[in-house]
């Protein structure tokens, strides 16, 4: 029931922002209280992929903003605390037992302390998340490069996409836990973080402790949150429904591009 309803809702409320990607505003809060934002959303989904390279090249920036213009309030997207034993435990701890698994089609697997994430090549950037739902928010993140969890693991050549494998299970029966992936050029790209703080704060959990996606450049449904494990592979055919993504395989856009 929980998955039926929580589709029908998503289905009615799902736009793209390539069209409201341009708006160069602060202040995003204020347009989701508006009447035409939302119908913004719902029409940018149409565009491809390929129609999104041409507006804005894979290697371009998102927009970063200043300190003043940090929403208020940074509220939770999707699962606020993963109804998962192994995550509870892990919680309880502060973390102190995580590890991020990197594995798949690279040289050297590895399993990564929280500590050791820190440790990594590490970005602070201000950006804005928009929301399939229709509303945004703007915060300060700062996390690892996900560039250099790559260097440190070696790709193999046949590499070609990320899957991110999450704590929160999308099912009441504990079953289906969220994933998702993003291909190597969004994962290089300068912008793309393993983030572990939130507006200076470590990350809460509601919004994806102890490591969440940042990939600037597309929706929030992309950035996957409570990140267990890292898979390099080379297509999503073995993978569940063999779209790239729980939201892919109920009949989302893989490329979310704004």
């Amino acid at each position: 029931m929980k998955k039926r309803t929580e589709l029908a809702r998503r289905r009615f409320l799902a736009g793209g922002l390539g069209a409201a990607g341009a708006l160069t505003l602060s202040g995003c809060d204020r347009l989701t209280q508006t009447e035409w934002f939302p119908s913004v959303l719902g029409a940018a989904e149409k565009l491809t992929e390929k129609a999104q390279h041409l507006i804005a090249p894979r290697r371009a920036m998102a927009q970063e903003f200043t300190a003043a213009d940090l929403s208020p309030d940074f509220r939770s997207n999707g699962t606020a605390v993963p109804a998962s034993s192994q995550y509870a435990e892990l919680a309880k701890a502060g973390f102190a037992d995580y590890q991020l698994e990197v594995d798949g089609l690279v040289e050297r697997p590895a399993k990564l302390s929280l500590a050791e994430v820190r440790a990594l090549p590490s970005r602070t950037q201000i950006t804005r998340h928009d929301c399939v739902e229709g509303w945004s928010a703007i915060g300060k993140w700062k996390g690892a490069r996900l560039s250099a969890v790559l260097d440190l693991v070696q790709p193999k050549p046949q590499a070609r996409f990320l899957v991110f494998h999450c704590a929160d299970p999308m099912e009441d029966d504990g079953s289906s836990p969220y994933y998702e992936s993003i291909d190597l050029e969004d994962a290089r790209h300068e912008q793309t973080l393993l983030a572990y703080e939130l507006n200076d704060t470590v990350l809460p959990v509601p919004n994806g402790a102890p490591l969440r996606l940042r990939v600037e450049r597309q929706l929030g449904y992309k950035q996957a949150k409570f990140i267990m494990r890292i898979e390099l592979v080379e297509s999503f055919a073995h993978i569940r429904g063999g779209k790239g993504g729980y939201w892919e395989d109920e009949g989302y856009e893989w490329w979310a591009g704004i």
